[in-house]
């Protein structure tokens, strides 16, 4: 009888071989198992580590009133610390910019984002609406809906390349072409990976997500502008870098690969998404013009350095966007898992407390408009804060457009979106043209104010027709007009004008905290009952 070790060694030597390479391969096997398991582990140990303590979301379906509002303020409250952080940062870095950038150097760089911005909707063919929309809708395998929208972002970016020669002789972007191609990818990434994450509901991780890209940018900045003195390059590559780290991120923390499956995927899926998202894309193109398009003109007909002027005064109004985005991302959540039962009510309520909240923060800040660009804004910016108030009278009515356009989303509404949006733009690129070359900056600014006051306005009434909205006009027109006395005594009067604007101030605060001060009453009476 041969013993194992003779039998071994009495092998031929291709046997030997082929016995070796066997165990190298289940050894290397067993080592990629083992990596995968511990990446795997850490991911999920991250992850329940952020969202520890997060409940599931709340079935409404005859849970009471109690529920939906609990739901809507603890998201809030979630989302609060992810978009807080991020848009502070844009408030902050204000004055950091104006000490190291010329208002030629920060123009250019606001036309470069606001081109890509323009260009992220065609390029992803608009799916950061798609993605949330249908993840979700629980009929929805989420592994469709996100191989659905990798492949469509994928397949539009292929094509935006083939445009790369037109956008480089494009003068306004200074030979910077090459950074929007950038800044258009890593932003697409990050769109598609965070909004699942909403989709899912992993609003720690969201949260948490947006802490972490406010530290990067703030490091990006410091190291490019400060360090290396890169200027333009810098300013717009901090915040690539930014949307590189945040994508890479989510997609290992949230483990979004096991949500990639081109064999067996439902195309059906991403059929639909993409026949929901097309009409969209118009209407962010539309979006876009009403938002951006002035900072174009400006820089057209008055030149780079009056957009960086204008640049500037966006960022106060950025508080009022601070706050609505903070809500809005709670609410759309609310808005799409809510039952019919009950809709208008709720609608009603958080509509009214909503603008009560917009129009009142609008009036503080029109009051202290000039005090916070002193801080703010460093030698020639300063004069910036001529355009902040009616930009905040603008910046209202966006967010309150905003709300109403979830309504269209929650019904799958495109087509209004799309009618609503492309009027306010045409307003605004012919408002434009008329008065920017006769009033300067401030003509761009009363344009992109009449744009959304049309928008607003068709829209609350083409919405009743979905969710009869209870909208107080009378109070609203009556904030209004508070408003705009509050801007003209402002822009008018050199001197004596702060007693006036204090008694405005505190006669809309008046009229619009009761309102707020009645609903959270009503909440806690709910609670303890």
């Amino acid at each position: 009888m041969v013993g194992r070790g003779t039998r071994c060694a009495a092998w031929p030597a291709h046997e030997k071989r082929a016995a070796g390479n066997y165990r190298r391969r289940v050894n290397c096997r067993r080592y990629h198992d083992g990596r995968r398991l511990r990446t795997a582990w850490i991911s999920k140990a991250v992850l329940t580590c952020i969202t520890s303590g997060h409940n599931a979301p709340t079935n409404t379906q005859g849970g009471g009133d109690l529920d939906k509002y609990k739901k809507l303020i603890s998201n809030t409250l979630i989302f609060a610390i992810g978009t807080f952080s991020s848009k502070v940062l844009v408030f902050l870095l204000v004055p950091f910019y104006t000490r190291v950038l010329t208002t030629d150097q920060l123009g250019t760089g606001d036309l470069i984002v606001k081109t890509a911005n323009l260009i992220i909707p065609l390029a992803s063919i608009g799916m950061s609406n798609a993605i949330i929309r249908f993840g979700l809708d629980r009929a929805n395998d989420k592994r469709d809906v996100f191989t659905g929208a990798l492949t469509a972002i994928g397949s539009g970016y292929l094509i935006f390349l083939l445009l790369y020669p037109a956008l480089a002789r494009f003068h306004l972007l200074d030979g910077n072409a090459y950074l929007v191609y950038i800044y258009v990818l890593t932003a697409c990434l990050r769109s598609l990976c965070s909004q699942f994450v909403r989709a899912r509901q992993l609003v720690r991780l969201y949260a948490f997500d947006g802490v972490m890209a406010t530290a990067t940018v703030i490091l990006f900045n410091v190291v490019f502008l400060v360090v290396f003195k890169l200027g333009v390059t810098g300013y717009v590559l901090a915040t690539i870098l930014s949307d590189l780290l945040s994508a890479l991120f989510l997609f290992t923390i949230a483990n979004l690969r096991r949500y990639i499956r081109f064999f067996g995927c439902d195309w059906s899926v991403a059929a639909s998404m993409v026949r929901y998202a097309l009409p969209l894309i118009p209407t962010n193109i539309f979006w876009w013009i009403t938002n951006a398009s002035d900072a174009f003109f400006i820089a057209y007909y008055l030149g780079q350095g009056a957009n960086g002027l204008l640049t500037v005064a966006y960022k106060v109004p950025t508080i009022i966007n601070l706050l609505a985005g903070i809500f809005s991302d709670a609410w759309q959540l609310s808005a799409f898992t809510e039952d019919q039962q009950g809709r208008t009510r709720f609608f009603s309520n958080v509509f009214a407390s909503y603008q009560a909240l917009i129009f009142t923060s609008a009036s503080g800040l029109i009051l202290l408009c000039k005090w916070i660009n002193r801080i703010l804004a460093y030698g020639e910016y300063y004069e910036s804060w001529r355009f902040i108030p009616v930009l905040l009278l603008a910046t209202s009515f966006s967010c309150l457009v905003s709300f109403l356009g979830t309504i269209y989303m929650l019904e799958k509404k495109s087509f209004a979106t799309l009618v609503t949006t492309a009027l306010g733009a045409g307003i605004n690129i012919i408002l434009n043209m008329t008065l920017i070359p006769n009033f300067g900056v401030q003509g761009g600014v009363v344009a992109t104010l009449a744009g959304y006051l049309v928008v607003f306005t068709v829209r609350i009434i083409d919405t009743r027709r979905i969710v009869p909205l209870h909208w107080h006009p009378f109070k609203l027109l009556l904030n209004l007009a508070l408003l705009g006395v509050q801007t003209y005594i402002l822009l008018t009067f050199e001197t004596g004008w702060l007693l006036p604007e204090i008694g405005l101030c505190l006669v809309v605060t008046a009229l619009n905290f009761r309102l707020l001060l009645q609903n959270v009453q009503r909440l806690l009476m709910r609670r303890r009952s």
